[in-house]
């Protein structure tokens, strides 16, 4: 069986950062997935929350930015006008022609280590091929979250957000969102724009919107007061942007904290006027028992708590539909293409259940690698947005090397004393 040097299982901005990466240092590299599959997968209408600029898959050259596919459709990525997701999730394939190498679009199922120090890759056809190193970047599907309460109920009455691609069945229905970050609040308005009865519900007691932002030139003072980062203005954002490396070494509560609590949910700028568009906002309140309602058990009903504790007085809400803008849940019990053994083994962050990884995002399994949302758990919020693939594609193609010169190292001299010549070869200064 023959062995790549590098097999990426993923095809979406991570994965084809690395692959990019590698390709350019003449590693044998082969991609495994649909390209962009989750960005094309999503409702249109939706737009990129983050700026164009901050937006870049990477390539060592830097020749195939967003601003440089934008030109080849005749516009403009400017600052402080969101794109069209559809067009990022185009400009990701665009990507893929010009610095990947051909994308196998069969899907992985199982990466299994070998005795040998390899492992071996096989797609959903029972196809079986060999890797010297695994790079895993699996994107955000395998990790979406919903509260236990609602799970019974998927996929007829309930949905994770990134689940659906289509909001058109909602039309003139009764819909619940749930949560107050992004996804959530753009899904509604556009369900409310469909002709739908949309309906938020949140735990947080306030919305956040974030600012409209500054212009990218500027003065000098209140260049210094907010700075511009990949992940929004302010000098925290900055330290999260840039030193990805630092946060890495941090004590693993206080990355389990950071990674809970920075960059908390909040609604883009320009989608806030129209928010207006959505009536039944619920905000205080928490999910405490769902279940089938309606004569034929095809709606839900939700109970609301204001508070928390047994004595939170509680309210109904029937639904035709839930909506669980809930975000995502990194952890290792996610990732069903190893097998369970191998996962137990790996370390991680605190309690986490998130995988700890190396300056060179390698595993603690040798030749396991991992990229974007799994790694950001370790390496902070960075890891959570495409802004991160920069960061990550370089180091972790130079750990591949370095692994792979390690395998090509010749084995020790029986006998031989470590630093020390063998008799009869001349040193000189």
């Amino acid at each position: 069986m023959h062995d790549d040097d590098l097999v990426v299982v993923g095809a979406g901005p991570y994965g084809l950062s690395v692959a990019a990466h590698a390709a350019a240092r003449g590693l044998d590299v082969r991609v495994h997935g649909q390209v962009m599959r989750s960005w094309r997968h999503m409702p249109p209408g939706m737009l990129l929350k983050s700026e164009p600029w901050a937006s870049d898959l990477s390539d060592p050259a830097g020749a195939y930015r967003l601003a440089a596919y934008a030109a080849t459709r005749g516009t403009r990525a400017e600052h402080g006008v969101p794109l069209p997701v559809g067009f990022f999730a185009e400009y990701g394939e665009w990507f893929a022609r010009r610095a990947v190498p051909a994308v196998d679009p069969r899907t992985v199922v199982a990466v299994r280590p070998r005795p040998d120090g390899g492992f071996t890759v096989t797609t959903e056809d029972g196809e079986e091929t060999g890797a010297r190193t695994v790079a895993l970047a699996l994107g955000v599907m395998p990790f979406t979250d919903v509260p236990a309460g609602l799970r019974p109920l998927m996929p007829h009455r309930v949905s994770h957000s990134s689940d659906l691609a289509d909001l058109t069945a909602f039309a003139g229905r009764d819909v619940t969102v749930l949560g107050a970050g992004q996804a959530a609040l753009e899904t509604a308005v556009l369900l409310a724009e469909l002709g739908a009865r949309a309906r938020v519900v949140a735990r947080s007691r306030d919305l956040v919107w974030n600012t409209v932002p500054p212009a990218l030139r500027r003065g000098r003072r209140e260049a210094v007061l907010a700075p511009h980062t990949g992940l929004g203005c302010g000098w925290r954002n900055l330290l999260y942007a840039r030193t990805p490396g630092v946060f890495r070494h941090l004590p693993d509560t206080t990355r389990e904290h950071l990674f809970d609590t920075a960059l908390g949910p909040a609604g883009a700028w320009w989608l806030r006027p129209r928010f207006a568009a959505v009536s039944d906002v619920r905000l205080g309140r928490t999910v405490v028992a769902a279940a089938p309602a309606g004569p034929r058990g095809d709606r839900v009903r939700l109970t609301l708590a204001a508070g928390s504790g047994p004595a939170a007085p509680t309210a109904e809400v029937e639904t035709d539909h839930v909506i669980a803008a809930t975000g995502f849940a990194p952890r290792l019990d996610r990732v069903d293409v190893l097998p369970e053994d191998v996962r137990r083994t790996l370390r991680t962050v605190g309690a986490s259940g998130a995988p700890e990884v190396s300056g060179h995002f390698e595993s603690s399994h040798p030749g396991l690698f991992l990229a974007g949302l799994l790694t950001a758990p370790a390496y902070g919020p960075a890891m959570r947005f495409v802004y991160g693939a920069a960061y990550t594609a370089g180091r972790l193609v130079r750990g591949v090397e370095r692994r792979l010169r390690a395998e090509r190292r010749p084995a020790a001299v029986p006998g031989a004393r470590s630093g020390t010549c063998p008799a009869g070869a001349g040193v000189r200064g």
